[in-house]
């Protein structure tokens, strides 16, 4: 794997966040994050077991098209 296995992805034009998670080969969605509680919710469903200890770790989650945390519409 070349960088962290979660991506929060550039905010919309209508605002949230795409999430994708890197397993098993290949990228998954796992849905479009409108704040850090939905990204929480994915990250737990996805089976990280302190998802709240990673969303500001570089070596999880990579932040991309954007500042951490702005779920604003682009």
């Amino acid at each position: 794997m070349s960088g962290p296995p979660i991506v929060v992805h550039r905010p919309s034009i209508s605002g949230g966040r795409r999430v994708t998670v890197h397993r098993h080969g290949r990228d998954e969605i796992l849905g479009t994050a409108y704040s850090d509680h939905d990204l929480v919710v994915f990250l737990e469903g996805a089976g990280i077991d302190d998802p709240d200890a990673v969303v500001d770790d570089g070596r999880w989650v990579e932040w991309r098209g954007g500042a951490a945390h702005d779920f604003r519409a682009a």
